[in-house]
């Protein structure tokens, strides 16, 4: 090709003071979501996004060449890592730190596709701050028996004295999450939340199994309530996720719950007007209450 017909490469452009290389990098094909969308996507969440994620270890999916090429877990630092983004010890471990809206801007310049953080911060790693449960439906099922999980998840949380609160998983699933006093250390809350599930297999064996093998779950709902151990992590609210469809995991209000709900109405092209409205998880840290001794 003659020189003069070479494309030329596109500058970099800035977000959030993060210089983007390769911003027109198409990082969802089917929407044609660029690397710049990312980072003006997560810049614009940043507000409602980083109580969530800041001062936490992260575990990031990473997909420097869109999300139908290679894609990668990290949860360490990597070589070259912008500034933006902060490191932290562990433990042992070395965690990436998000802590603005210029280190979420960083993310998408590695192409992080995903974020998902701790259940705790790291100034505090070893007593989490929410219950997770994690509604994970068999393939032959549909969304309504998730939001009558969803809701049978919440009734039995609030009886106990939690306040729970809602977010799709930009999956087929749903979370409840419930935002707790920092003080139960990660094996009392791992079991309150397995104590959670088997009560809810054995009074509904047909519908749920608290038993991750695909094998047995032809027709129920996976309780995964493995999230609440140390290390584990649960996809970030306003998080995308490297999906078709470009699919953002989104709080609910627990009235959004209708017969036309989609796990799947949330992207990363149609959440401004959304973001633009009320918080749905307004006054979640204060929401927090200490683990109660069992469901």
């Amino acid at each position: 090709m003659p020189a003069a017909a070479k494309r030329a490469p596109t500058p970099a452009a800035t977000v959030a003071g993060v210089a983007l290389t390769h911003p027109d990098r198409v990082l969802w094909e089917e929407q044609g979501l660029t690397k710049a969308d990312l980072a003006a996507y997560l810049v614009r969440a940043a507000d409602r996004l980083l109580p969530h994620v800041a001062d936490r270890p992260l575990t990031l999916v990473r997909c420097p060449g869109g999300r139908q090429k290679s894609c990668f877990f990290a949860r360490h630092p990597w070589p070259g890592m912008n500034p933006a983004l902060g490191r932290a010890r562990v433990g042992a471990d070395e965690t990436v730190v998000v802590r603005d809206a210029g280190g979420l801007a960083a993310l998408a310049q590695s192409g992080v596709l995903e974020i998902h953080p701790w259940g705790a911060t790291i100034s505090d790693p070893e007593r989490p701050d929410r219950l997770v449960v994690d509604l994970d439906p068999a393939e032959d099922l549909g969304f309504a028996a998730v939001m009558a999980a969803a809701r049978e998840v919440r009734d039995r949380l609030a009886a106990a004295g939690l306040a729970p609160f809602l977010k799709t998983t930009g999956g087929k699933g749903l979370h409840v999450v419930a935002p707790l006093v920092p003080s139960a250390p990660w094996d009392r809350v791992h079991a309150f939340a397995g104590t959670l599930a088997e009560a809810m297999e054995r009074d509904a064996p047909d519908r749920f199994l608290r038993a991750s093998a695909k094998a047995e779950r032809a027709g129920r709902i996976f309780i995964d309530y493995l999230r609440n151990t140390r290390g584990a992590s649960a996809v970030a609210p306003y998080s995308p996720r490297a999906r078709a469809g470009a699919t953002v995991a989104t709080p609910l209000a627990w009235e959004e719950l209708t017969k036309d709900s989609r796990p799947d109405a949330f992207t990363v092209a149609t959440m401004a007007a959304r973001l633009a409205g009320p918080d749905p998880w307004e006054g979640f840290a204060q929401a927090a209450r200490p683990l109660p001794s069992s469901p």
